[in-house]
C-alpha cells in the first residue's frame, strides 16, 4: 500500500517540482523588478486567492472523491461530477458578478481604490480557477496523472513567459511603450495569471466532452452533508494561512505595512521546497486515503506514512537551514534582511504536513465534524497571537504565529484521533527523530557561526549525510538495496 502512495506522490511531486521550480523563477525576477511596497500587494493579493477558492469551492473536492470512488457504475460517477462541478461552478459566477457589482466599495476596503483592476483581476482568476477545480480533481480521481501533469506544466508556462514579457519586453518595445505603467508594478503579474488559468480551462475542455454543468439535488445531497463541515472547518484553516498577511497589512502603520508584508512573503516563497513536498504528499495521499479502505489496513498505512512524511520533512528543513545564505542570494537585496524568518516559516510547514496527515482520519471516518474544532482553534491562536506580536516584532511575529498555529492543530487533531479513530503512530520513533533533527539543526548553526563557509559547507553535507544514515539504521534500510532499487526503475 505505502508503495502505491509513493508511487501515485512521486508521479504528482515530479509535476508539483517542475510545476513550482518554473513558478520559482518568478521570485528572483521580481524580487529583483518590484519594489518591497509592490511586492507586498503581490503577496497580499495572493493570500487572498486561496481563501476564495476554499469557500467557493465549497469543502466540495474531498466530497468529490469520496462520492466519485464509491460510485458503482460509469453514469453514477458522471452524475457526481455534473452536480458537484455544477454547483461550484455557479458559486464562482455569483462571486464574480457581486464583486463587479460592488468593486469601488471592495477596492476602497483593500486600499487598491488607485487601482481597483487588481480587485477585478483577482476576481477573474478565482472565477476561472473555481471552474476548474473539480475538472482537475476528476483527473486525480481517475489517475490521469499524465494529463494532469501537462496542462498545469504548460499552463505555468505561459505565465512565466507572460510575466517576463509584460516587465521586460513591453517597456522596451516602441510601439508597445505606452501600454507600460511602472507605478502599476504587480498588476502586470496578475494580468498573465489571468491568461493562464483561462489557458487552462481551455486545455481542460477537451476531458469534459458530453459532460455539462448540471444540479441533480438527489445526488448533490449526500456530497454536500459531507462536505460542508469541510467547508466550515475549511475556512478557519485556509484562514490560517492567510490572516497573517492581512494583519500585516492592517495592522502596521501605512509607508512600513506593505514593506513589511513584501518581505515576508518573499522569505516564505524560499520555503518552496518544504512547500512542495507537502503539496505533492497532498495530492497524492488525498485520493489514496479517501478510497475504500478496511479500517486496520487504513490505519496501520496512515501511522506508517506519518513517520517517513516526518523523516523527509526534517531533512528537507535541515538541508534549507543549513544553506540559508546561499538561498537568500536568489532573493533581491532588498528583501534579504527578512531572512531570519526562514528557519521558523519551515518548521511550520514540516507541522502543516503532520496537520495534513492528521486530517485523514476524520475524512475517511465520515467524523468531518471535528475538523472544524481543529481549525477553529487554531484560528483563534493564530489571531490573538498576531495581535500581540505584530506590533512589537513586526513579521517575525507573524512567522512565530503561524507556527504555533500549527502546532497547537496538530496536537488538538491527534487527541481527537486517538479518542474517536485511533492510529498506532509511533511517537517515540517520531519524537526521536524531531530531537535528532533539532540536534543536527544546532550543531549546524554553530559549524556555520564560528567557521568560514569554505569549511563549514562541507561540514553541512557530512551532517545532513549523518542525519540520513541514522534515519536508514533506524528504519534498517540498506541504502546499497534502496539504490539498487531506484536505479532500476
Amino acid at each position: 500500500m505505502l508503495r502505491k502512495l509513493a508511487g501515485q506522490t512521486a508521479v504528482y511531486g515530479i509535476s508539483t517540482i517542475g510545476v513550482r521550480l518554473l513558478n520559482y523563477v518568478l521570485v528572483p525576477y521580481l524580487t529583483r523588478i518590484l519594489s518591497k511596497e509592490q511586492f507586498g500587494v503581490y503577496t497580499d493579493i495572493y493570500a487572498v486567492i486561496p481563501f476564495l477558492l476554499v469557500v467557493l469551492t465549497l469543502g466540495m473536492e474531498t466530497g468529490f472523491f469520496r462520492f466519485y470512488n464509491k460510485a458503482p457504475t460509469e453514469a453514477e460517477k458522471k452524475q457526481v461530477f455534473q452536480s458537484v462541478w455544477g454547483t461550484v461552478s455557479l458559486a464562482g459566477t455569483l462571486f464574480l458578478l457581486l464583486l463587479l457589482l460592488f468593486l469601488r466599495p471592495v477596492a476602497g476596503w483593500m486600499q487598491y481604490s488607485e487601482y481597483p483592476s487588481f480587485v477585478w483581476l483577482m476576481g477573474a482568476i478565482v472565477w476561472l480557477d473555481v471552474l476548474t477545480a473539480i475538472p482537475f480533481a476528476k483527473l486525480r480521481a481517475q489517475n490521469r496523472a499524465l494529463r494532469f501533469v501537462w496542462i498545469r506544466f504548460f499552463s505555468v508556462v505561459v505565465h512565466v513567459a507572460l510575466c517576463f514579457f509584460f516587465y521586460s519586453g513591453l517597456p522596451r518595445i516602441p510601439s508597445l511603450s505606452a501600454l507600460w505603467n511602472p507605478g502599476y508594478g504587480p498588476g502586470y503579474a496578475f494580468v498573465a495569471n489571468l491568461i493562464q488559468s483561462a489557458t487552462v480551462l481551455l486545455l481542460l475542455l477537451p476531458t469534459l466532452k458530453g459532460c455539462m454543468p448540471k444540479i441533480d439535488k438527489k445526488v448533490l445531497r449526500p456530497v454536500f452533508l459531507y462536505s460542508l463541515p469541510l467547508l466550515i472547518a475549511g475556512i478557519p484553516g485556509v484562514a490560517n494561512e492567510f490572516i497573517d498577511r492581512q494583519l500585516l497589512k492592517y495592522i502596521q502603520p501605512a509607508g512600513e505595512n506593505l514593506a513589511s508584508l513584501g518581505g515576508y512573503g518573499a522569505v516564505t516563497k524560499l520555503a518552496v521546497i518544504m512547500t512542495l513536498f507537502v503539496q505533492m504528499y497532498r495530492y497524492g495521499a488525498e485520493p489514496f486515503f479517501l478510497a475504500e479502505f478496511k479500517q486496520n489496513e487504513f490505519q496501520r498505512t496512515n501511522a506508517e506514512a506519518m513517520k517517513y512524511f516526518v523523516i523527509v520533512s526534517i531533512a528537507i528543513f535541515l538541508g534549507i537551514t543549513y544553506f540559508t545564505d546561499l538561498f537568500g542570494l536568489i532573493l533581491g537585496q532588498d528583501f534579504r534582511t527578512d531572512i531570519r524568518l526562514l528557519p521558523i516559516i519551515l518548521l511550520a510547514n514540516v507541522f502543516a504536513g503532520i496537520v495534513l496527515n492528521l486530517s485523514f482520519w476524520y475524512k475517511h471516518s465520515g467524523l468531518t465534524r471535528y475538523a472544524a474544532v481543529i481549525t477553529g482553534t487554531g484560528l483563534i491562536f493564530t489571531v490573538s497571537l498576531n495581535l500581540i506580536l505584530i506590533p512589537r516584532i513586526g513579521n517575525l511575529g507573524a512567522a512565530w504565529s503561524r507556527l504555533v498555529c500549527e502546532m497547537v492543530m496538530a496536537v488538538i487533531s491527534y487527541g481527537l484521533c486517538q479518542k474517536y479513530f485511533p492510529i498506532p503512530y509511533n511517537l517515540r520513533r517520531i519524537g526521536t527523530y524531531f530531537l535528532t533533527g533539532i540536534l543536527f539543526y544546532a550543531v549546524g548553526m554553530a559549524v556555520n557561526g564560528y567557521l568560514p563557509r569554505s569549511v563549514s559547507i562541507p561540514l553541512d553535507l557530512l551532517l545532513l549525510g549523518g542525519f540520513c544514515i541514522f534515519v536508514a539504521r533506524m528504519e534498517k534500510i540498506k541504502l546499497k538495496n534502496l539504490l539498487t532499487s531506484l536505479r532500476k526503475k
